[in-house]
């Protein structure tokens, strides 16, 4: 078989022809945007010099006319930014695809944009997304095949290539006849990192691949041990989605939420990286805020954490423990019932000569049952006027209205959502279970409140919220899941994992999220890629997983100090920060336990130019 640019040498000229390409369609891009501009302000002038003499079907083609020009001008802007980011790396695979019953191979370079030059009907480049281009994750040398609209194309792999491109040029080929394994994957985690996460497209292995092209799974949880690449599956798994969907979903319609605001932001931001736009992401305690339109004070999540890390409180523990686990569900759920069926006390109304007794208004209240029980007053009074004005053969005069309107508006009580959400705790008798300091709701009532909300007063649903990304999965609770579900009807990607919890007491794991989703889809990745086998080693003594598989990937081992005074402490992560700016490193991390120790030490530090990592904050620094 023939080989298109066999050797190294050969692609590195191949790669020039590609970047001289590339270059060339930049410039045209540039000139019909310079051309677009010219255009633009010329018609600009033309209508304004016109204005006076235009009809209104002028104003509407000039309209229309303009939106085009619009639109034009977004599509060039957006071709600009592919094509500046294939100048940085065009490609980083390659697979010679024999379709069945033709002799020569086809070469199929991939990268993370498609682009054409124009004088073939081959791409010189294809989007890692596209259909052609999963055989590069799919199959090994041999037999392959990949789906398209019109059926299913087999043939044969005969090269495979995995190349290393930055600004342009090739740092290295790697050809192998397997499907591409860990020692790729430790050549690529071994390189220096950026300060966002390295884009692994070109590393995914074939397990990873399946979850990132899934799109039959209504809800799918990936349940992955630290370092297995659950996040950079689930980045890709939206910029697939976003690929294959084009149509019918956009950037807009995709949320992802996290209980950390700093790391839903880094998520977001990464995806460009793979030729999306950003997606729209929210911290929990943010959605918790606007699902109580802002009228409760609460505690936070992190200001939990940090109130169990200062000052462990039995009480408090209870409290959490209780209000994180399923059977709190059940019994929420069996209250709500008790107030569906006792609540409401009809009473009889005397209009006139007409009787409206308390079993009819009952009867009409129970009718209303699809309407949150706190809102169906207004719709009863609507029915009670009705059946009134019909057996008394006439309007009601306001007097009437007013009567009937005292008489139900009284019939729930004088009751608020607050105060029947406290209730329930003593309905429980265990009225201990709620507290309030300051008028200060604790975080472990946040979600409950807003669950009973759903079902007294009604929440409105995120119905242009197309696919929901819940990161962290571990830390949000089955009531969370359960607020989640009833506001989210779209699909889901839940990811996280169970041994990794901020909070021990309010931690929650694939099984006990599947209560939630019964029909959800859940996939376990055990292999760590990230942690060198040193490090692995040393956090399984700590924390054992007998799952865990480590990728033999070596590094210094691990160091424990112990310092005394607190002063020499000080001094050690003075003069490690002062290695690290003369190192090669990228990035340093020093993480505290608490966030007023950071507070402290990130103040000792300050001549060392670092930066405070806060729920607010996000890194701007070298060293964090």
């Amino acid at each position: 078989m023939k080989v298109i640019h066999s050797t190294e040498q050969q692609e590195r000229e191949y790669l020039h022809q590609i970047l001289q390409k590339l270059e060339w369609a930049l410039q045209q891009v540039d000139n019909s945007a310079r051309q677009f501009s010219k255009e633009f302000r010329q018609n600009e002038e033309y209508l304004y010099d016109q204005r006076s003499g235009m009809d209104d079907a002028d104003r509407v083609s000039a309209g229309q006319s303009f939106k085009r020009m619009a639109f034009h001008g977004e599509s060039n802007l957006a071709s600009k930014r592919r094509l500046n980011k294939l100048l940085e790396s065009p490609y980083f695979g390659r697979i010679d695809f024999v379709r069945a019953g033709v002799s020569e191979p086809l070469p199929i370079y991939i990268g993370v944009h498609s682009f054409i030059d124009g004088t073939k009907e081959t791409y010189p480049i294809y989007d890692w997304r596209a259909p052609i281009a999963s055989m590069f994750y799919d199959f090994e040398l041999g037999n392959a095949w990949y789906q398209t609209p019109a059926g299913e194309v087999k043939g044969t792999i005969e090269l495979r290539r995995q190349y290393r491109i930055r600004k342009g040029t090739m740092e290295y080929m790697i050809e192998n006849d397997m499907n591409i394994q860990d020692d790729v994957l430790q050549k690529e985690l071994s390189q220096s990192s950026d300060d966002k996460m390295k884009n692994i497209v070109a590393t995914i292995q074939r397990d990873q691949n399946v979850i990132i092209r899934n799109e039959t799974s209504r809800v799918l949880i990936i349940q992955g041990v630290a370092g297995s690449g659950k996040t950079s599956i689930a980045i890709h798994r939206i910029a697939f989605l976003l690929y294959r969907f084009r149509d019918d979903i956009a950037s807009k319609n995709i949320l992802i939420i996290s209980p950390n605001k700093v790391f839903a932001d880094y998520i977001s931001n990464v995806l460009p990286e793979l030729g999306e736009s950003q997606i729209p992401e929210l911290g929990i305690d943010e959605l918790a805020d606007d699902l109580l339109d802002n009228k409760f004070q609460f505690q936070t999540f992190l200001q939990q954490v940090f109130a169990i890390l200062n000052k462990t409180d039995d009480k408090s523990i209870e409290r959490i423990r209780f209000k994180s686990s399923s059977e709190f569900i059940r019994q929420l759920n069996q209250y709500l019932v008790h107030l569906e069926n006792n609540l409401f006390v009809a009473p009889s109304i005397q209009v006139g000569r007409v009787l409206v007794p308390s079993a009819f208004i009952e009867e009409r209240f129970k009718t209303f049952h699809r309407i949150p029980l706190l809102n169906r007053i207004p719709n009863v009074i609507s029915e009670v006027q009705a059946h009134v004005r019909t057996l008394l053969q006439r309007k009601l005069n306001g007097h009437e209205k007013t009567q009937i309107y005292k008489a139900l508006s009284g019939a729930l009580g004088n009751v608020s959502l607050l105060n029947l959400y406290r209730e329930f705790y003593t309905w429980l008798g265990r009225a201990d279970l709620f507290r309030m300091n300051n008028n200060v709701l604790e975080y472990a009532d946040v979600f409950p409140l807003i669950y009973c909300k759903m079902r007294l007063e009604e929440v409105r649903p995120y119905q242009e919220v197309k696919h929901l990304v819940i990161d962290e999965m571990q830390d949000y609770t089955p009531i969370q899941y359960a607020v989640l579900a009833r506001l989210f009807s779209c699909k889901k990607t839940i990811l996280g994992d169970a041994s990794q919890s901020i909070n021990a007491y309010s931690s929650s794991s694939a099984e006990e999220i599947e209560k939630i989703f019964p029909h959800a889809d859940v996939v376990k990745l055990f292999r760590s890629y990230r942690s060198t086998y040193e490090i692995t080693r040393f956090t399984q003594r700590i924390s054992p997983n007998p799952d865990l598989v480590a990728v033999e990937r070596h590094g210094p081992e691990p160091e424990v100090k112990e310092f005394q005074p607190i002063e020499d402490e000080e001094e050690e992560i003075k003069e490690l920060v002062s290695r690290f700016r003369n190192s090669s490193h990228r990035t340093l991390g020093i993480i505290c336990k608490t966030l007023s120790q950071a507070k402290s030490l990130s103040e000792i530090l300050k001549s060392k130019d670092v930066s405070l990592l806060t729920p607010r904050a996000r890194p701007s620094a070298k060293a964090l």
